[in-house]
């Protein structure tokens, strides 16, 4: 498989992941947005993590905020899949943000809030994943 063909198969899985990621934001900002109750197993800790103050920056749900970057990262990774080289740089920036981002949340999950949540932490997961294929594409000097 040459390099580009590679690079081009990192940036599909990518948006593919993405979609997971969107999916699952999107689900907690209607909640958010509703009020509706969630489906969470049973589990008081994800209506503490969607409940807190840490689950809004100026009124806005972080799952809508969560919701743009996935539907960015999305974009970026087809563009990028296309060779679009401004799509490269883009897609680098927001996921190394939401993996900032991810990290603070984990830390509030872990340490202020006692409690996690499943959505969550999947989008966490999501977002690992998401840093590990940036991380895993090779260097576009020689496209």
């Amino acid at each position: 498989m040459t390099l580009s063909r590679f690079r081009t198969v990192l940036y599909t899985v990518a948006a593919i992941v993405a979609l997971a990621g969107l999916a699952d934001a999107t689900y907690l900002a209607v909640q958010a947005f509703t009020g509706e109750t969630l489906s969470c197993g049973g589990s008081p800790d994800c209506f503490r993590v969607l409940g807190s103050s840490y689950s809004k920056v100026r009124g806005i749900p972080v799952a809508l905020l969560g919701a743009v970057a996935y539907f960015g990262v999305f974009t970026f990774a087809t563009f990028a899949a296309f060779g679009y080289t401004r799509a490269r740089v883009l897609l680098i920036l927001i996921v190394c943000a939401m993996f900032l981002a991810t990290l603070w949340f984990l830390y509030v999950q872990a340490f202020l809030l006692h409690a996690y949540c499943r959505y969550c932490l999947f989008s966490a997961a999501i977002t690992f994943l998401l840093a590990g294929l940036v991380i895993a594409l090779p260097p576009a000097r020689d496209a």
